[in-house]
């Protein structure tokens, strides 16, 4: 199962931030622990994003070569010009 599934394992982990955040968050009535899991999702995703931009930079660039100099291989009928006829 996923790290990111629902239903995955939780475990207890231990963290250090500001005292001030804390108390903030506290007096909105924030979840930390959910808060915390947001912030560091959106923090994974991020890093596996750029991860895959990285791992993918030379095929896209290739791809974007490819349609720069050839063109499109299919143009949609919504991008061939005249709207059809009614």
């Amino acid at each position: 199962m996923p790290d990111d599934h629902p239903d995955a394992r939780r475990r207890r982990v231990n963290l250090s931030l500001p005292g001030a955040l804390i108390e903030t968050a506290r007096a909105l009535d924030l979840n930390l622990s959910q808060a915390a899991e947001a912030g560091l999702a959106a923090a994974v995703k991020q890093a596996r994003d750029a991860a895959w931009r990285r791992d993918n930079r030379a095929a896209i660039d290739a791809h974007n070569r490819r349609v720069e100099r050839e063109g499109v291989l299919l143009t949609p009928p919504w991008a061939a010009g005249d709207p059809p006829a009614r």
